[in-house]
């Protein structure tokens, strides 16, 4: 069944209305027929022990009912299935073919991440803006970029932020989406400007954020980019908050509206800078750029197709960008340039309109393997202008299924390798880098349109701002299966019971900024995430009926205020994501070392370690934030020890107070015994020198990221680090390093980070020879005395290094 809908995935522009239908309802029979055997395996694992005999009787009873409907609905989905069958030949389903929309994809694991090209003519438009901000006014100036989405605003804006931002005593680059939240807005803006975290728990008004942003903002001379303002009215509320000075501030604002453009710059044209579509010339050095890695090196045979390729394209570096990553991954031969060029249709030669660069983008989506497409509409769960996490969004691909083990690779790898393709077929932007990694990404608003229609085409995704949404999903042809709630208000959405039967059969659902339904609807849950939850007057978030989501499979809760779990979780057989980074729980549930299947964990609580811990050997990620292990009700040392039982820890990351050495030379001892480790992040607040950790004999063989900081110093470098040849990321604080140990950090194979901290310099001056470092991108040296006079350099040493920092000064702490 799921091989039939595959092959028709691929042909879903070529498919006549009838084998459509069929389709359809045959993806709706597959969701069934899932849920019917899992209320199968629910109603086998029940257990009748520990009642009184009434009790037991009548749970026999109920079971023998259960067993009933079950074989009803197994009878039921037999005969559907044979009357889709007798469909399936009626409409000779078998004898569609589907054109040849193969792409190779890159086959690296971890794509090699920069800016998705060196813009292409930005030179004089970033210019040209500039100079219209960099006049002699002293009044506040806005200038607006106005035009078409695609166009590059966010790009042009950024580049002239980057280029006169150092002119400014503060400055923030903020987005804005088109239902935006005015005070989730603000609040975000106040980050931006670096002004401490808000008090969100209690009602703060716009008036009052406003107040406190132009007192924050007065008598600074300040820039603010304003991204994408949608409306007039969202542009009255946020121009509030700038004072009208005399210090030379600048704001930009950038907008598809004219209107809009007009209004900012209170009708002044000369502020007004209006994007054009890239040259001919210009149009050509992206494609080339992107395709070849070269402005000018095109084959002579596919010169005439890329001509007429680009004249579709009209200029819009978003519809070249999109089609050049096809062409990547295309052969390169002028018959599969061909098919690309036909396959954009004769429609773009006349014009490029929106729904002409839709048709664009949708051939991306058609091209996109089968294996791509579901992740890739997964999207369509987040609101609009959000950052996403790429291993948050990998843990909910794989609690759905949608990511395969193939040859038995670890499922994570694979999820990522899945991330890095979407980007490198530029169908999400890569977001924040982080030790020259991609860990984040977005969706372009015209993508993220895209994936929503989609998503409703094929029933994949239901999406809902408010009450009216619900009801209508309520009435769709289709049951909904994921469902992401995102209120418009930012708070206070209500759900009324007619409409809670459309939660029956949703197996992921997502919420943002409203009020959480009663779980005990959501019988097929297998995902379940929770960012800022409208909680009104409550100071506790109530998850005590999780415990009833048998299948659940993925957590994810972040708010502001109190989390309640429930006292056990022993009903939660398939969770493998328990994700609490930042609210408190009231408790831990007792049970939690017993969840068999559970690979994921990352909570903060106080008094979580408990000597049980050991028993959680599922566990490949461990999280655990603020742990206090100086109580009298537990044994510090053997509850470190149990962390040496996890062995299947891929990655450790642990924040904790009031250890001493004793507790310090357990988690040594411990550290020793994971050997599938890949990333060691730990903060200990204790400083002595003389620690087991650095005598250790070999461990760590598969290490990729290790972040020990300021918080634990080393004598010198471990030997053992010289054997570490996968280590990626070295963050390491010693009392003196010498020629010979710097040598051997040298010689790692895969280093592209070092950060190191040294509380003394040797007398001799280290010299770094050739070849040392050899992929090294980004070195910080931190040290109480004179860098420059310790470190020299031999002509090809560190040749791929891009961020050099040194810093110097006696007497004073080292940063963490």
């Amino acid at each position: 069944m799921n091989a039939a809908l595959q092959k028709l995935e691929l042909m879903d522009d070529e498919l006549d209305p009838n084998i459509k239908d069929w389709r359809d309802h045959v993806r709706e029979m597959s969701y069934d027929m899932e849920n019917c055997i899992d209320d199968f395996i629910r109603q086998s694992r029940a257990d009748d022990a520990k009642r009184s005999f009434i009790k037991n009787t009548a749970r026999r009873i109920k079971k023998m009912r259960d067993r009933l409907r079950i074989a009803h609905q197994m009878e039921e989905l037999k005969t559907l299935a044979i009357e889709a069958n007798a469909r399936r030949q009626r409409y000779k389903v078998d004898d569609w073919k589907p054109a040849s929309v193969s792409v190779d994809v890159d086959p690296r694991l971890r794509a090699v991440y920069q800016e998705a090209d060196t813009p292409v003519g930005i030179d004089g438009p970033r210019e040209e803006v500039a100079t219209i901000l960099m006049d002699a006014q002293k009044k506040l100036k806005v200038a607006s970029i106005v035009g078409f989405g695609g166009l590059g605003k966010t790009t042009l804006a950024k580049q002239v932020y980057d280029k006169i931002g150092s002119l400014f005593d503060c400055k923030a680059f903020f987005s804005i989406s088109q239902r935006p939240d005015m005070t989730e807005l603000l609040n975000n803006f106040q980050l931006k400007l670096g002004m401490r975290d808000p008090d969100t728990s209690r009602t703060r008004e716009v008036d009052d954020i406003i107040e406190e942003l132009r007192q924050h903002l007065k008598e600074k001379r300040y820039l603010i980019v304003v991204d994408d303002v949608w409306d007039q009215p969202t542009w009255n509320t946020i121009k509030c908050a700038f004072p009208e000075d005399i210090n030379g501030s600048r704001v930009v604002v950038t907008t598809r509206v004219e209107d809009v453009a007009a209004a900012a710059c209170q009708n002044d044209g000369e502020g007004i800078y209006k994007m054009e579509p890239l040259s001919e010339q210009n149009s050509r050095m992206l494609l080339l750029n992107r395709v070849f890695g070269s402005k000018h090196d095109c084959p002579p045979h596919l010169k005439e197709v890329m001509a007429e390729i680009l004249k579709k394209c009209h200029g819009l570096p978003l519809a070249i960008i999109t089609i050049a990553s096809l062409l990547a991954n295309k052969e390169t031969s002028r018959k599969s340039w061909e098919s690309i060029r036909d396959s954009l249709g004769t429609q773009l030669a006349i014009n490029l309109t929106l729904e002409e660069m839709k048709s664009i983008l949708n051939l991306s989506y058609m091209h996109l393997p089968a294996h791509l497409r579901a992740c890739f509409l997964y999207f369509g769960m987040y609101p609009e202008d959000r950052d996403i996490l790429r291993d948050d969004l990998v843990r909910q691909w794989i609690a759905e299924g949608l990511v395969s083990n193939l040859h038995g690779h670890d499922l994570e790898d694979v999820g990522r390798s899945y991330f890095n393709e979407l980007i490198n077929r530029s169908m999400i932007q890569p977001g924040r880098i982080y030790r020259e990694e991609v860990v984040s990404c977005r969706v372009h608003d015209m993508m993220l349109d895209l994936i929503l229609s989609k998503c409703d085409e094929d029933n994949f995704i239901s999406v809902a701002y408010n009450y009216n949404d619900m009801a209508r999903l309520h009435g769709n042809k289709y049951k909904v299966r994921r469902l992401s709630v995102s209120s418009v208000a930012g708070r206070g959405a209500t759900y009324a019971p007619t409409i809670d039967i459309c939660l029956s059969q949703v197996r992921s659902f997502t919420l943002f900024w409203t009020r959480l339904p009663s779980l005990l609807l959501f019988k097929y849950l297998r995902v379940l995430r929770i960012e800022e939850h409208s909680q009104g007057q409550e100071t506790t978030l109530d998850l005590t009926a999780i415990g009833q989501l048998f299948l659940l499979r993925y957590l994810y809760v972040t708010v502001r205020c109190s989390v309640q779990l429930p006292a056990e979780l022993q009903g939660l057989v398939y969770l493998e994501t328990l994700d609490i980074p930042s609210a408190r729980l009231k408790s831990i549930p007792s049970d939690i070392a017993q969840l068999s299947r559970l690979s994921y964990l990352d909570i903060r609580m106080e008094k979580f370690m408990s000597e049980c811990i050991g028993n959680m050997k599922s566990l490949r990620s461990l999280v655990i934030k603020s742990v206090e292990l100086s109580m009298k009700e537990v044994n510090s040392v053997k509850v470190i020890m149990g962390l040496g039982e996890l062995t299947n820890l891929r990655t450790l990351r642990i924040g904790v107070n009031g250890w001493k050495k004793a507790e310090h030379d357990a988690f040594a001892g411990s550290l020793a015994k994971l050997h599938n480790l890949k990333s060691l992040n730990f903060s200990t607040g204790y400083t002595e020198e003389d620690n087991q950790l650095g005598s250790l004999s070999n461990p760590f063989p598969h290490l990729e990221e290790f972040i020990g900081g300021y918080s634990w110093e080393f004598r010198r470098v471990p030997v053992w680090m010289g054997g570490l040849n996968c280590l990626r990321i070295l963050e390491l604080r010693v009392m003196e390093a010498s020629t010979q140990e710097v040598n051997l950090l040298g010689q790692l194979p895969s280093l592209v980070v070092l950060w190191l901290w040294t509380s003394h310099i040797p007398k001799e001056r280290t010299i770094l020879g050739t070849g040392l470092f050899p992929v090294l991108k980004r070195l910080q040296f931190w040290a109480e005395e004179d860098v420059g006079a310790y470190l020299g350099f031999e002509a090809g040493a560190m040749p791929n290094l891009g961020t050099r920092r040194y810093t110097s000064w006696p007497g004073a702490p080292v940063p963490p």
